[in-house]
């Protein structure tokens, strides 16, 4: 604390400063200030932070602060203050130098209060960093406390200096760091639980890196937003020994890893199949054992110094690790081993077992490379374990290539008198069709070919006769090439035939078939004159295809015939005529029947030109151009079968398109109705236009008449037959498609749609019957009644106005009704009952005249009488 004065101070400033005594003792008690202050700022500027963590900086400048604190509050006792104001009045030589002093103590005082609010803001992540529960808490914390991070470092006035920042952030890796080493301890992480471990070193290599990635994600941040000064620091101080500490992380995760994999594979399955549980025990001693060397360290694997050491301890761990697991995987698979790709399977085996040796080699010549690691009992271990496993190598590699040798020697001749081609017949087998060939190269001689080659590159010597047909290889790659072409050709052709084309053309596949018999029976694979042989076939197959190509295309001509006659409209509708107006119904139907005469010519004219297009085939496959030839007897059955199959296709499709018509809204023809006393009816009547629609169905069937089937084995139509002496029979398609049940049940159901549609319209004319009075009744003896009775006026209105409401009934009413395929025209009907209407008022007219005119002369005579 500041010795204050003993001296008397009560009065003016100005007065006192005028006291020489006073003056005197002032400046000697503002000496004793001065030093004292001097002293207490040099001590707090030696001190240092207690400790290598960030919290051990917040300490250290709170420290300061309250300490400069209470020195400063003195300085702010009104004694002090009016001590100073009194040396300054009297100009004392002492008051520059006390003022230089506590200049310096309110600067350092305001450093530390603003460094301790800018590391305050901090404090939170820095605990979390320091005391936080686990890593997750640590990866949560680094990156919201990188961004407190760059907001001290942009508002303040200390932490804005690199050294300073430098500094903080050097702390706060030294407290990842020591987080990380405080965790992963060796001592004891290889007998904790292996996956914890394992999560615990993936969490700790996530720290280190978060704090090196969060870094330089701040410092884009700060390069994006344009200022001058660059987030830049020394990153050797920051990030060499957490980086290293990554390294070693991966180092152990790795190591843990290779244990799990180890206890995989020798788990308890490995104990079933061996049957030897010891053996497997034991080998899960020797992988634990692995790890030995790690939990006894005398040294630090964590510090940089010790990397060198460290090295040397995972080398040793690898090359032992390498070569337990070249010898596992050559043990477990060398009864059944990965090949490379387009490897065969004894050069494929050798070449993966002398894979496998190169890299145990050359991991055992990297071991050699370091002589305390050759010169260890450990590393004698392990180049003895490479010697055995290397000698099991060499004598798996003999016995492939030796076993190989001999099999080849005597497969090979046996596999080259294998004829050229194989025949396979596809089941089940019912014509010449089914008849398959395969190329008849062995499998078996494709691999001796390759394995040659592989095994003269892995540097084998090989049989001479192997040696050959190696050599011989490209001529009969080009050989199987054109045979298998050959082969897609026919086969293809062959593909494109139908039955009946397959039977017509029998002769010429039994002519083909002779040219290939010499391979599938004689030729093999020593023979000189397999070229020759695939021209000859060659040859054969291209003048086939060009037969059969001429017949697909006349049979193409004969398909587009049917199909003209397949796609024919037999119910062609009249086009409608202008306004409301539709065809009678006879008008329709003579329509339909004389535009379907037009078309049936025509078909009938594609029907008879099929003939000459199969006597065009007749003259390609016999040479002949009769119409009958035996050898085209099925060929003309099929055909002729087709043609049934197109009409009766063709006749059932339009009566289903009439049927659509029929049910269709939209109306084709008008009928009219009339009154015929009693009756209201239809004009035609529903039975005749029954009757009309049934005479189109069955013209519409009758059609098939016109096409006159062929004599039989022949393309030639039957001549007519004579029956009687007045009666001619000819043989038509008639009879066979008219007996098909689709085309009965078409018609059935076209009368049944229409027997419906005429029996609505019936019940709709019954509607008309309310009028029926006015034809029913005899006006003669109505009138001469009423005349009788004498009415009144008034029931003259009576019958006036009935009469009246009925002629607005029937104006008002629609005089056309469509209903589906017919239009119903009212008119008829209407224009009679307005008829009928207006006969019965001018009867009643009459009457009511001659009643009136009775009266009147009645009248008359009174007055004169009078």
């Amino acid at each position: 604390k500041l010795k204050m004065p003993t001296i008397n101070l009560d009065g003016e400033v100005t007065v006192l400063a005028t006291v020489s005594e006073v003056v005197e003792a002032l400046e000697s008690c503002a000496m004793i200030w001065q030093k004292l202050i001097s002293t207490a700022l040099e001590e707090q500027l030696k001190k240092v932070p207690q400790g290598n963590g960030p919290l051990a900086e917040l300490d250290f400048w709170r420290e300061r602060h309250d300490t400069l604190s209470a020195l400063t509050e003195e300085t702010k006792l009104p004694e002090v203050q009016k001590v100073l104001a009194i040396l300054q009045e009297a100009e004392s030589q002492h008051i520059g130098d006390l003022q230089i002093v506590l200049s310096d103590l309110r600067n350092h005082h305001v450093a530390a209060l603003h460094n301790i609010k800018f590391l305050s803001t901090l404090e939170r992540h820095l605990k979390n960093l320091t005391h936080g529960t686990g890593f997750d808490v640590v990866l949560d914390t680094i990156p919201s406390l990188m961004n407190a991070l760059r907001m001290v470092w942009v508002i303040s006035r200390h932490y804005n200096k690199d050294e300073c920042m430098a500094s903080l952030m050097e702390r706060i890796a030294w407290e990842i760091a020591a987080r990380v080493y405080s965790a992963v301890d060796l001592h004891t992480l290889f007998k904790e639980d292996r996956a914890a471990a394992k999560k615990k070193l993936v969490e700790a290599k996530s720290t280190l890196e978060q704090w090196k990635k969060c870094y330089f994600a701040v410092r884009a941040q700060i390069e994006a937003s344009g200022r001058h000064q660059h987030w830049e620091f020394d990153r050797k101080r920051l990030f060499e020994k957490t980086d290293y500490m990554s390294t070693v992380c991966q180092d152990l995760y790795d190591v843990l890893q290779v244990i799990e994999e180890f206890y995989s594979i020798f788990g308890p399955e490995l104990k079933a199949v061996t049957g030897n549980p010891k053996r497997v025990d034991d080998l899960l001693r020797e992988v634990n054992g692995l790890t030995n060397p790690m939990e006894e360290l005398t040294f630090d694997p964590f510090s940089i110094r010790s990397a060198r050491d460290w090295k040397l301890i995972m080398e040793e761990f690898r090359a032992e690790v390498s070569v337990e697991n070249i010898k596992q995987i050559f043990v477990q698979n060398c009864k059944d081993p990965p090949l490379y790709k387009n490897y065969p399977p004894v050069a494929g085996a050798i070449s993966w077992s002398r894979f496998l040796f190169h890299r145990i080699k050359h991991t055992i010549l990297r071991f050699q490379e370091v002589e305390e690691l050759l010169a260890s009992e450990h590393g004698k271990e392990v180049k003895q374990i490479y010697l055995q496993v290397a000698r099991s190598m060499k004598e798996y590699e003999d016995q492939k290539y030796n076993q190989w040798k001999d099999e080849t020697k005597q497969m090979l001749p046996v596999l080259l008198k294998n004829t050229l081609l194989t025949v396979v017949s596809k089941e089940p087998i019912t014509t010449k069709k089914n008849i398959h060939f395969i190329v008849n190269f062995s499998p078996t001689l494709r691999e001796i070919i390759t394995e040659t080659k592989y095994m003269e590159q892995l540097g084998f010597p090989v049989p001479e006769i192997a040696r050959y047909v190696a050599l011989q290889e490209d001529k009969y790659l080009r050989y199987i090439n054109r045979l298998t072409n050959m082969l897609d050709c026919y086969h293809r052709i062959m593909g494109t035939l139908n039955e009946a084309e397959t039977e017509l053309l029998d002769d010429h596949i039994k002519e083909l078939s002779t040219k290939f018999k010499p391979g599938h029976r004689i030729l093999n694979w020593d023979y000189l004159g397999i070229g020759d042989f695939i021209a000859q076939c060659t040859r054969a197959i291209r003048k086939f295809e060009s037969l059969v190509h001429r017949i697909h295309h006349d049979s193409e001509d004969i398909s587009n015939k049917l199909l003209l006659i397949k796609s024919t409209n037999l119910f062609k509708l009249p086009l409608s005529k202008s306004g409301d107006e539709l065809p009678k119904a006879e008008e329709f139907f003579e329509c339909i029947k004389c535009e379907r005469a037009k078309d049936v010519a025509h078909m009938v004219r594609n029907y008879s030109a099929i003939p000459q297009l199969l006597i065009k085939v007749e003259g390609r496959v016999a040479n002949t151009n009769s119409g009958k030839s035996p050898k085209l007897t099925s060929y003309y059955a099929y055909w002729e079968n087709r043609i049934y199959q197109v009409l009766t296709q063709l006749i059932v499709k339009n009566l289903q398109a009439f049927n659509a018509a029929v049910l269709a809204n939209v109306p084709l023809f008008q009928t009219e109705a009339v009154l015929s006393v009693p009756e209201i009816i239809l004009q035609p009547n529903a039975s005749e236009i029954e009757n009309m629609i049934a005479q189109c169905i069955q013209d519409c069937v009758e059609v098939t008449k016109h096409f006159v089937r062929w004599m039989h084995g022949t393309c030639i139509e039957c001549p007519p037959q004579r029956v009687k002496a007045d009666e001619v029979f000819t043989f038509n398609f008639y009879s066979d498609v008219s007996q098909n049940p689709l085309i009965d049940e078409q018609a059935v159901l076209i009368s049944q749609n229409v027997h419906k549609l005429l029996d609505s319209l019936s019940k709709y004319l019954n509607q008309w019957q309310r009028y029926n009075l006015l034809w029913k009744l005899d006006k003669d003896v109505v009138m001469e009644k009423l005349a009788a009775e004498k009415p009144a006026c008034v029931t003259f209105d009576k019958e006036f106005q009935l009469y009246k409401k009925i002629a607005q009934e029937v104006t008002q009413q629609p005089w056309i009704k469509d209903e589906q395929f017919i239009r119903l025209q009212l008119s008829p009907l209407a224009y009679t009952v307005q008829e009928n209407v207006r006969s019965w008022v001018i009867s009643l007219g009459k009457l009511l005249n001659e009643s009136a005119r009775e009266e009147l002369f009645s009248l008359q005579e009174e007055i004169q009488v009078g």
